[in-house]
């Protein structure tokens, strides 16, 4: 009797023992829980509150910048972030609302238009047919398409366009990007956008260079992809890649689906033009869905490129294989892969690419080699202007090995346009040109192209022709200066001025499509 009592007494102090140790080891990881949290939190504000600051002029400090003060001057109403460590979504969060002058907040499940961020998604659906041998990289996509067919011309007599050349924006292939279609407008077929019959909004679909022999981008060489998949598996572009890839990785807020169902529409931000105007009816139709279709948030951006990333080195490979990936990966010509920019931070295994839809903008980078990176997504045409601040607040915080260049005086103008005026812009521009690379800021024949049409859009027409005067001034070589100041006159209704910039610019830049069809149309009602 009595050792029974010893025995039991030894098993409860054994129990307790245990208990008290169990508990221990639960405080400690609920401790170190609870430090990690506040690490991350830590680092989270840090990235908030450590945006590089903007000089609005030369005889001022530099205005300090978080997201939300960077939000505000820019007019961006809603905003998706998703920052990526060691191969893991760090943490995730959601800024502003999802419509100018709701109440309804942007959440990690807010979906947005991903603009040409579409475009590697969709590259990962086609090479996963490439490895079931359903595609090849190097055949001519005609063998394969039966909707339609590239024409051939004296440009295709010896090199044809193929799948590895669509995705690397090589295949001598036009329509650079598209506009979208409003909702409650006719949307055309794929058939109507490659031959630009109404009521597609684009010019026909063709080649007009050797391919293979250079790069230019091309959304329209990546619709081609999107009737090459729909022929070759007799799916709907949207139920292929949801089966293909998007279920595959886990993007379960995504969907190439258009128009956007109404059950998802709920979830769905409102997209805003650059002066904070609604895009009417919300979003544009985008049938072009691989090159600009894709709703997304930036969670499930980030879960993509980490895939691509674990892929690469073999530990992944839900959707292609390692050797797939490495290919996708490698410079196909100039720094583009399959469906991804590369290289974009020196001396790194980055890749990446930005998105821009009417009203949306959005962006992803992601370091094969460290598992770092972020994608982040915006309601708002001046969304990857705010996105590219945040990429630098990001990458100090968590150590990238990169070299970033210096922020675009393209994107500083218009906002000092907004806060100070439009002839404190035109002294800025003044100021910083002088300066040279002692600014801080680049300046290129696009930067008065940027403010020029701020003006214009904003109705300040005077102020868009004074800018694209001095454009001109500055870039006398460049078509684009000439195609602008057209633009400006003949919003301001002097025709003959309109004519003759026109003219310049194509007597300049043969191939400046626009400026022919608006020539013709200019003198079509004369």
């Amino acid at each position: 009797m009595l050792r029974s009592l010893l025995r039991r007494s030894l098993l409860r102090s054994t129990l307790h023992r245990r208990s008290l140790h169990s508990l221990a080891v639960t405080i400690a990881l609920l401790s170190s829980l609870v430090s990690a949290q506040r690490a991350n939190s830590a680092r989270m504000q840090r990235v908030e509150n450590g945006l590089p600051p903007l000089a609005l002029s030369s005889d001022e400090p530099p205005t300090p910048l978080s997201i939300e003060k960077m939000m505000q001057l820019y007019r961006v109403p809603g905003l998706s972030l998703a920052v990526i460590d060691n191969f893991q979504i760090a943490w995730a969060k959601g800024y502003g609302v999802t419509e100018p002058g709701g109440n309804t907040p942007v959440t990690v499940h807010t979906i947005f238009q991903a603009g040409s961020i579409s475009k590697p998604v969709a590259a990962t659906g086609t090479l996963f047919l490439v490895e079931q041998g359903k595609l090849s990289l190097d055949e001519n996509v005609n063998l394969k398409l039966k909707s339609w067919q590239v024409p051939d011309n004296q440009f295709t007599k010896d090199q044809k366009v193929t799948l590895r050349r669509l995705l690397s924006h090589s295949a001598g292939l036009t329509v650079h990007g598209f506009p979208g279609y409003e909702v409650g407008t006719p949307i055309p077929t794929l058939l109507q956008i490659f031959n630009g019959e109404p009521p597609a909004n684009t010019a026909p679909i063709r080649v007009d260079f050797v391919p293979g022999t250079q790069s230019r981008y091309s959304g329209g060489g990546i619709t081609i992809e999107q009737q090459l998949v729909m022929d070759v598996t007799g799916e709907p572009f949207p139920r292929f890649m949801h089966g293909a890839v998007l279920d595959k990785i886990g993007m379960t807020d995504s969907t190439y689906e258009q128009p956007l169902p109404s059950t998802r529409a709920a979830a769905a931000a409102t997209g805003t033009q650059a002066d904070a105007t609604p895009i009417p009816g919300k979003w544009h139709i985008y049938p072009e869905m691989a090159a600009a279709g894709l709703w997304t948030t930036a969670s499930d951006l980030a879960k993509f490129g980490i895939e691509i990333a674990l892929s690469k080195q073999g530990k992944a490979n839900h959707v292609l294989s390692q050797a797939t990936v490495q290919e996708m990966l490698k410079p196909q010509i100039d720094q583009i892969g399959l469906g991804f920019f590369l290289g974009g931070y020196k001396n790194s295994q980055e890749f990446g690419h930005e998105g821009d839809d009417a009203g949306f903008q959005a962006l992803l980078v992601m370091f094969a080699d460290t598992g770092k990176g972020v994608a982040i997504m915006a309601d708002s045409e001046n969304g990857i202007t705010v996105a590219r601040r945040i990429v630098q607040s990001v990458a100090k915080e968590y150590g990238w090995v990169a070299a970033f260049d210096p922020p675009s005086a393209g994107e500083l103008l218009p906002l000092v346009a907004q806060i100070k005026g439009p002839q404190a812009a035109l002294t800025r521009y003044a100021e910083l040109k002088k300066s040279g690379a002692d600014s801080g800021y680049t300046i290129d024949e696009n930067t008065l192209i940027q403010l020029g049409y701020r003006f214009l859009f904003a109705g300040q027409t005077g102020w868009s022709i004074q800018t694209f005067k001095l454009e001109v001034q500055d870039y006398p070589k460049y078509w684009n200066s000439y195609d602008s100041l057209g633009e400006a006159y003949l919003k301001a209704g002097q025709t003959d001025l309109a004519i003759e910039n026109y003219e310049k610019s194509v007597e300049i830049n043969p191939q400046n499509q626009n400026g022919i069809n608006v020539l013709k149309k200019i003198r079509a009602q004369k």
